[in-house]
């Protein structure tokens, strides 16, 4: 049976920051991992960073799967789930959230914030960095637990200089991603994509979930496409394989249990869109990541 709860919402998530402080700093070990795992989005810049482990991301219409640690920069009101659960096996998690005027109404308008703007306002697709960056940011922002509140909005302010100068990131939602748009539109989307989290693992026609949302399926196909810039069919084979590729790495399951537990009702078109979707066929990406751990 389909999940019940399709109607639910990203969840609103009010932050406060700590008395005396303009942003919000936490820090979450492997023994209590962040328990924020729902879909949920607020006005606050977030900045991520998972030390080791590997796991799933979903930001806005982007899934997919990261492995060695993650960091993470989420634009404002962008819908995204958390990043860790018990099953990621990180040493840690760090987790900073910023108002956009966190430093003042037009701090970041003097010249010499010019690329961190930027920055800022590319994060609204959210953004994955990776190589050196994420191992040099990584460290840094795990030092600013041993820092004064006034050297560590110092070192935040560092931080993001250098993420705005790195060249080591992927933006995860294509140009165009509209999720800021109208109330309306946004209630939509977040139906459909809380639908698909929950029943990705099933069939799900384009009848039904344009049904979900009172539309005609040519109304929802194009309104879709316009939101997310793919189709909804890719936009559910990339769920399915993201989760292909978590129980790979993580579950000892043959790859055929791996393909139906992951949605897919066809092994060959499994392995095809596998390939596609990574480079490698499952037995091959499995391979590699028993040797990276090796």
């Amino acid at each position: 049976m389909k999940n019940k709860l399709i109607k639910q919402k990203p969840a609103f998530e009010v932050i406060e920051p700590s008395f005396g402080q303009s942003y919000l700093y936490q820090k979450f070990d492997a023994s209590t991992n962040n328990k924020n795992a729902v879909w949920h989005y607020h006005p606050e810049i977030e900045l991520v960073y998972v030390n080791g482990g590997s796991g799933k991301r979903q930001i806005g219409s982007h899934v997919s799967y990261y492995s060695n640690g993650d960091l993470i920069l989420v634009g404002s009101n962008l819908p995204h789930c958390g990043f860790t659960d018990k099953l990621t096996n990180n040493e840690s998690e760090t987790v900073i959230h910023m108002k956009h005027d966190f430093l003042g109404n037009d701090f970041f308008n003097i010249p010499e914030m010019k690329k961190i703007q930027s920055l800022l306002e590319i994060s609204k697709g959210g953004i994955a960095f990776y190589g050196k960056t994420k191992r040099k940011i990584g460290e840094k922002i795990e030092v600013l637990e041993y820092q004064s509140d006034f050297h560590r909005l110092l070192s935040i302010l560092n931080i993001l200089n250098e993420l705005a100068n790195s060249k080591e990131f992927k933006v995860l939602n294509a140009e165009g991603f509209a999720m800021e748009t109208e109330v309306k539109d946004n209630d939509r989307i977040n139906i459909v994509f809380n639908y698909v989290k929950s029943n990705f693992k099933e069939e799900i026609t384009l009848d039904e979930i344009a049904d979900l949302v009172s539309m005609t399926v040519p109304s929802f196909c194009r309104y879709f496409k316009k939101i997310t810039n793919k189709t909804f069919t890719k936009f559910v084979n990339e769920y399915r394989l993201v989760h292909a590729s978590k129980l790979l790495a993580e579950q000892p399951m043959s790859i055929t249990d791996v393909c139906f537990a992951s949605g897919f009702n066809n092994f060959s078109h499994f392995n095809k869109s596998f390939k596609a979707f990574t480079g490698q066929n499952p037995s091959q990406y499995r391979n590699q990541l028993k040797n990276v751990l090796t």
